[in-house]
């Protein structure tokens, strides 16, 4: 196990830096040059630590898992912006260009995570380092180029006139800028990335064999969880990846890390403490952001109120919509817990206020990250002090144990078999009677209330479900109240979204930034 270095030393961190982010964002400019010749680096067990930690450091970045790949998500039915922003409208409206402020870095971004990746591929293995460091470091290289290119491999590649996204490992790495060609199919890439998440899991500990010093670093089970999911999503082409699906599902399950529910049949508590720092890394969750008051995902506060009813410096953005508050059967426990609606009790700041918004353009506002705001004087305990990287000491989930087990129960119905089990432990949990004979509508309606607002991806599910231009072509409501200082006021149902003009012909992938394609040479998306 690697008993990960605190870096305390800002010299020997600015180091580390310059050798690892010195090379061009994009992912065609390769070539070892300048500081990252190699000369001295590469020799000692501190210089893997470094190595190591610096391909998280994109985690946490606005650009990726603080907004990032959320602006794609929020092209969905369950929320809006929130606030008016150029960018980010033209993307909901699907007339982006890749080149907007809020996506443009997101694929060098990803990339560069890769190229750190094949760094330790390439010169790890002939370190006179112990075997167990260097197959843990290894192991997590594996997972953190697997991981990237799933993100990059659904949101860019297609099976049809697109193809995939330029592979680059170690065989290719130092080849010159501008060589890299698309795969014909985005298969290739999830064939990739099923082998890099299988070498990951061959190297790296269970969760549970790790310490706490090395909480937020990838494990076995975040490896088994993504095969799972690449190939749920390999199987919108080739049915037969749903036997997949099943398996490595079940070796999450199976893996013996005690993977569960959090469920002591409360379902309102549950849900609402699964949902807090309280769970951080419990049974359930199987990869997030790792977050704290000194950094990490902002999505905590990029969702709350804008200017925190006068005490925090929320940004106001992703807010829930009509059409999913009104998605949740009666009694589902994760209704209040997942949206706040005018007159719902919550806490903020040690105070029991009652829900209203002077801003939300929909009259809602995710509640699901709203926890650590509940404290007397949260701010610089669990709670960022700098308003403007409002992130939280909860970990900003990208994969629940709960998907897991939704992934299953869809892949077995779309093999013809029960997914009863598995959907209703879901449901079981929310407090709702279990379903006999679930359908695959079933799964759908549960996946978006039980993921809603989390990086699971709605938006992705309507496009690979064939749903997305049916969907879209419909307005999206809010309740929109007379007084919106008042909890009481009347509301009136009001379309806070236009419907959408979504070709599925094109639109199923996002377009690339002009400067990778520049740089690169490899086409656009057509359409775009």
């Amino acid at each position: 196990m690697i008993n990960y270095i605190k870096l305390k030393s800002i010299a020997l961190f600015s180091i580390a830096a310059l050798m690892f982010t010195s090379c061009s964002d994009d992912f065609t400019d390769v070539n070892s040059k300048g500081s990252v010749s190699y000369g001295n680096f590469w020799k000692t067990a501190d210089d893997v630590n470094l190595a190591v930690n610096g391909m998280y450091e994109e985690m946490k970045t606005s650009e990726m898992f603080g907004r990032g790949f959320f602006w794609y998500i929020n092209a969905s039915d369950d929320m809006i912006t929130g606030r008016i922003k150029a960018d980010a409208d033209n993307v909901k409206n699907f007339v982006c260009t890749g080149d907007e402020g809020y996506t443009g870095n997101m694929y060098p971004r990803a990339f560069k995570v890769i190229r750190r990746a094949n760094d330790i591929l390439k010169n790890i293995p002939a370190m006179n380092i112990s075997e167990d460091l260097k197959n843990q470091a290894m192991g997590e290289a594996y997972f953190m180029r697997g991981f990237f290119y799933f993100w990059l491999a659904h949101t860019y590649g297609d099976d049809g006139q697109n193809g995939g996204i330029p592979i680059v490992t170690v065989d290719n790495m130092d080849a010159s800028a501008g060589t890299y060609e698309r795969p014909s199919s985005v298969v290739e890439n999830y064939d990739q990335i099923v082998q890099d998440l299988e070498a990951a899991a061959e190297l790296l500990p269970l969760f549970t064999e790790m310490s706490g010093a090395d909480y937020g670093h990838a494990h076995k089970d975040a490896a088994y969880a993504y095969i799972a999911k690449t190939y749920l999503y390999w199987a919108q082409y080739d049915a037969s990846q749903y036997e997949n699906v099943v398996k490595f599902s079940d070796k999450v399950t199976n893996s013996g890390s005690g993977r569960a529910l959090i469920d002591t049949d409360q379902p309102a508590e549950d849900f609402r403490l699964l949902h807090s720092h309280l769970n951080n890394w419990t049974s359930e969750y199987i990869w997030s952001v790792n977050s704290g008051v000194n950094g990490g995902s902002i999505l905590s506060g990029v969702m709350l109120e804008n200017k925190g009813w006068s005490k925090y410096n929320g940004w106001g953005y992703y807010q829930p919509t009509l059409e999913l508050y009104e998605a949740f059967e009666a009694n589902d426990a994760r209704k209040e817990v997942t949206i706040l609606a005018y007159g719902d009790e919550f806490s903020y700041f040690g105070e029991d206020r009652r829900y209203y918004s002077e801003n939300s353009l929909s009259g809602f506002q995710f509640n699901k990250y709203m926890y650590e705001f509940g404290y007397e004087n949260p701010i610089g305990t669990y709670v960022n002090s700098n308003g403007d990287d409002p992130s939280t000491v909860y970990n900003i989930p990208l994969l629940r144990y709960a998907e897991v087990l939704l992934m299953k129960s869809e892949a077995l119905i779309m093999q013809g078999q029960n997914g009863d089990a598995p959907l209703n432990a879901v449901r079981d949990r929310a407090g709702l009677a279990a379903i006999s004979g679930a359908t695959l509508e079933d799964v759908k309606h549960e996946r978006r209330v039980e993921l809603a607002g989390e990086f699971a991806n709605r938006h992705f599910d309507l496009v690979r479900w064939g749903d997305a231009e049916e969907v879209y072509a419909q307005p999206l409501h809010g309740r929109i109240h007379e007084d919106r200082t008042d909890p009481n006021s009347n509301y009136s149902i009001q379309e806070v979204w236009s419907a959408r003009n979504y070709d599925s012909s094109y639109m199923h992938v996002w377009p690339l930034p002009t400067t990778v394609i520049e740089s690169s040479g490899i086409p656009q998306n057509l359409g775009w």
